[in-house]
């Protein structure tokens, strides 16, 4: 390998952007008495429904807890089949078996990798159930013909808002409307509380999640351990053990208080890297539709094979030698063993997912960029480029 480090310390793809005000609300509740489910997270619940314009909003410690609790609430279950891009985190996929239905995987567009409407018309049968449309790396999908379809079929809509905070489509917040929409803060999103999510939609649906997400008791542990709680409580379901704690909800409470000063940053990166970038045929760049404001939470490269000697798995290690971390999002759950093996997807069904992957890899995005490291990425992507352009 003939790349030269541009840098003397490699740079990270996505650390988390905590400051001291995150580190001063987290030594807060250390320094309480409560460090489970409490006010901070029942503060951050509100702040965060305020934020997103939510009809109602719930906080679990993932956002794989919040589509799984989703399913559960739509009553989906064994017999089901549910709608999934196959371009996805496995997550998206797992929740639809976890709950004993049938996740039926259909190919993405080709600008926006987003879900593909007439994928879904033609992947909809007797037994659908649900769509689960992923904001791919802060896109909105396209969400109208995926409300009229589903309408017209008597569909739930699921969104899996992963990476969508704050993302809008035509104007309207995702997570502000009635259907769910489920969100996360692990520690590489734009908002992080190290881990965590939260489910959003309408309020008797999200007041049957809280109560899934918590055992499915009637009372949670704040409200019976506090001087004005009683110890009594009874189990209306068999639920889940899926509750965020205070610590999680102290770093979200400042996270959320930073989060337009993030974006921007965010914003700053992409337009250098758009610039930058544009300029060199063999990189196809992320899109933005007009229709769209995304959340910028990946910037996905996908090489054109036919200008460069090297593929993406090469040109990840060219990076990688000059210091640049990169990764890949993702291999399409229908070319993943288990789905491949189960349900005997062939790469083929899935060609956009397929070809994107093959050629794909998402370079460092997140605020603590300094406009040094931007140049530093820039500058590798261009010299491995000229070093092995066609």
């Amino acid at each position: 390998m003939e790349g030269t480090p541009l840098r003397t310390t490699f740079l990270q793809f996505s650390p988390p952007a905590i400051g001291d005000e995150e580190r001063n609300e987290v030594l807060d509740t250390l320094r309480s008495d409560w460090i489970t489910t409490g006010p901070k997270t029942r503060l951050f619940e509100a702040r965060l429904k305020e934020r997103l314009e939510a009809p109602a909003l719930v906080a679990f410690n993932s956002c794989t807890a919040g589509l799984h609790v989703g399913l559960v609430v739509l009553g989906i279950g064994p017999g089901d089949e549910v709608i999934v891009p196959s371009l996805t985190f496995c997550a998206t996929a797992n929740v639809v078996e976890h709950v004993g239905a049938r996740p039926v995987l259909v190919d993405v567009l080709p600008d926006t990798l987003t879900l593909d409407p007439q994928a879904v018309a033609r992947a909809i049968t007797p037994r659908t159930r649900a769509v689960m449309p992923v904001h791919y790396a802060g896109h909105p999908a396209p969400l109208d013909p995926l409300f009229e379809l589903a309408g017209r079929h008597g569909l739930h809509i699921l969104e899996d808002a992963a990476h969508a905070l704050p993302t809008r489509y035509k104007g309207v917040l995702v997570g502000s409307r009635n259907n769910l929409a489920a969100f996360s803060f692990y520690a590489t999103k734009n908002l992080t509380t190290a881990e965590g999510g939260a489910l959003t939609g309408d309020p008797e649906l999200l007041a049957k999640a809280r109560v899934v997400g918590h055992h499915g008791m009637d009372k949670e542990a704040w409200k019976r351990f506090d001087q004005s709680g009683s110890w009594y409580y009874e189990v209306m379901l068999p639920g889940f053990k899926y509750n965020m704690t205070d610590i999680q909800a102290a770093l979200g409470l400042r996270q959320l208080e930073r989060l337009d000063r993030l974006q921007a940053r965010r914003r700053q990166v992409v337009d250098a890297y758009n610039a930058r970038l544009g300029r060199i045929p063999a990189l196809e760049l992320p899109v933005e539709a007009p229709e769209a404001e995304s959340s910028l939470h990946l910037y996905v490269l996908r090489l054109r094979p036919e200008r460069l000697r090297i593929g993406r798995n090469q040109f990840i290690e060219e990076l990688k030698a000059r210091q640049i971390g990169t990764s890949v999002h993702y291999l399409p759950v229908h070319m993943q063993p288990f789905y491949r093996d189960k349900y005997g997807y062939r790469p083929e069904e899935c060609p956009v997912a397929a070809d994107a992957f093959s050629r794909m890899l998402s370079l460092p995005l997140h605020p603590r960029l300094t406009d040094q490291d931007v140049d530093d990425v820039c500058t590798a992507v261009e010299g491995i480029v000229e070093q092995f352009r066609v």
